[in-house]
């Protein structure tokens, strides 16, 4: 399959290749990782690194996607907590051990999601009421702060299955380039438009963000924030700079696109990959277990 011509503009939106070499210079490839780069939230781009510096990348994409799908649609519908231990163990280690990713860095990337779902999961262990009722409750003036030994259970759990839910899907963001992931829609054929438009927006998204991160550095190294009122100030500036420079990036890109022969379609280079068929005995294996343990503590 021949490269189109619209094919470089469109791969100019990523830099991630000249990281990418620079990190294969390295003898060994997990401490690269650590020390080209780090897991910085606002940096989105570090989620793909990762993919791209994976052990398990090789792996045929279709299957990267369809088991951690089929793993979170198992995790939902089982709903046991033994199941979802089960699962958010044999996601890490698949992520850690098998992917390569620095134990510190895959906690790093979960503690985000771990602080919405704890923060999330509160409302529903606790409770509030004018009456000392529940088995334990706290006084706070205007009523009764109240939980049960049900309501943190039930809470636990929920923080089990969702927790799980995340951890199968982060195996699959951090083994499989965002590309891959698109590719495999298309071929499950997600409308057209919809493939497109998500190529372009998410790597327009990175961008958008080193602009970002661009004149942040800037406005800092100006003192702009040095104070609340002055900050303010900066932020209104950087934003509506960052609407002006997209309007005028996005123009500019489709421009190159018309040049290089763009004619509707978004044609992109995909890299076959054979299914490994122990990989899917091992995960016949590994879902039938699922259904076991379900069994015995249910």
């Amino acid at each position: 399959m021949h490269e189109p011509s619209g094919l470089p503009m469109i791969l100019s939106f990523l830099r991630k290749g000249s990281e990418t070499e620079n990190v294969n210079n390295h003898d060994n490839g997990t401490n690269s990782i650590h020390h080209k780069i780090g897991h910085k939230h606002g940096e989105g781009f570090s989620i793909d690194f990762y993919a791209y510096n994976s052990r398990i990348r090789n792996w045929n994409s279709g299957f990267k996607v369809l088991f951690p799908i089929l793993v979170l649609i198992l995790c939902t519908v089982l709903d046991n907590p033994y199941v979802s231990t089960v699962i958010i163990a044999a996601m890490a280690y698949l992520t850690v051990i098998k992917g390569g990713l620095p134990v510190h860095e895959y906690l790093s990337i979960m503690s985000i999601p771990i602080t919405f779902i704890v923060i999330s999961v509160f409302a529903i262990a606790v409770d509030f009421s004018k009456q000392p009722v529940g088995q334990y409750n706290l006084y706070l003036g205007l009523g009764y702060m109240l939980t049960s030994q049900a309501m943190i259970k039930r809470a636990g759990f929920l923080i089990l299955k969702v927790f799980a839910a995340v951890s199968a899907l982060q195996m699959m963001a951090l083994s499989t380039p965002s590309s891959e992931i698109i590719s495999v829609l298309e071929k499950a054929h997600v409308p057209k438009i919809i493939v497109e438009l998500m190529n372009i927006i998410y790597r327009y998204i990175f961008i958008l963000t080193d602009l970002s991160i661009n004149m942040k550095n800037s406005a800092e190294s100006r003192q702009g924030y040095c104070d609340f009122k002055t900050s303010c100030y900066t932020f209104g500036n950087i934003a509506g700079n960052i609407l002006v420079i997209s309007l005028k990036k996005a123009n500019a890109y489709y421009d190159a696109m018309e040049a290089r022969c763009y004619d509707g379609d978004l044609v992109f280079l995909q890299e076959d990959k054979r299914v490994d068929r122990m990989q899917v005995a091992l995960a016949a294996a590994f879902i039938a277990a699922l259904f076991l343990i379900w069994g015995f503590t249910s």
